[in-house]
């Protein structure tokens, strides 16, 4: 899809010398997790369904219905008291959509097995150190998130692409595979980067 995942904010004027451009450019943990979601759709064989697993919070920060509707997906079935969740439907694909904890940010049934992915987002124009270092413990947290889970099929940490963000990955991808956790990266557009060990 071409819809944008970013959300354009001035930033606040501690950090307006850090960012590259006007405004900063957020790529929402919501953002990541529809990324993430729509690229299982168009690469895991015969995938038809995703689940994605947002809090309250996350529905506040980026427009999901409104981002799955540019992208030619349809509420068919509204579930729970949140005005976005529910299950959606372009052709064969469905993307389901609930307010569930514990079940990680995307999850998908394949025909080789599970995926769970925890994800995190952040700024993705900016070089404030601050900010820099939220995205670099976002990775942190994900991989984290994944150890306390039950190793069971593949489980992947996703989080947005910056420069601080891939070198980072690269530098964990090897313990992380140790692990049982593969670690994915969202660039603006909505490509995913698989990091390799």
């Amino acid at each position: 899809m071409t819809n944008s995942l970013i959300v354009e904010l001035e930033p606040p004027e501690k950090r307006r010398k850090g960012c590259d451009g006007e405004n900063e450019r957020h790529l929402t943990e919501a953002a990541v997790m529809l990324a993430y979601g729509l690229h299982l759709l168009e690469t895991a064989p015969n995938l038809k369904t995703v689940e994605i697993h947002p809090d309250g919070e996350h529905g506040k920060r980026f427009g999901i219905a409104s981002w799955l509707s540019k992208g030619g997906f349809t509420l068919t079935e509204a579930r729970g008291k949140t005005d976005y969740c529910g299950r959606y439907v372009n052709g064969e694909k469905q993307i389901v959509v609930t307010c569930e904890s514990g079940k990680g940010d995307v999850f998908a049934n394949t025909e080789n097995g599970t995926i769970t992915a925890e994800c995190k987002g952040g700024i993705v124009n900016t070089r404030h150190s601050g900010q820099v270092s939220r995205l670099r413990k976002g990775l942190c947290e994900a991989v984290g998130l994944l150890l306390t889970r039950p190793r069971t099929g593949r489980q992947f940490a996703v989080v947005p692409w910056t420069e601080a963000t891939f070198r980072l990955a690269q530098k964990m991808a090897p313990r992380a595979k140790e692990a049982g956790i593969e670690i994915s990266l969202v660039k603006e557009d909505g490509r995913v980067i698989d990091v390799k060990p």
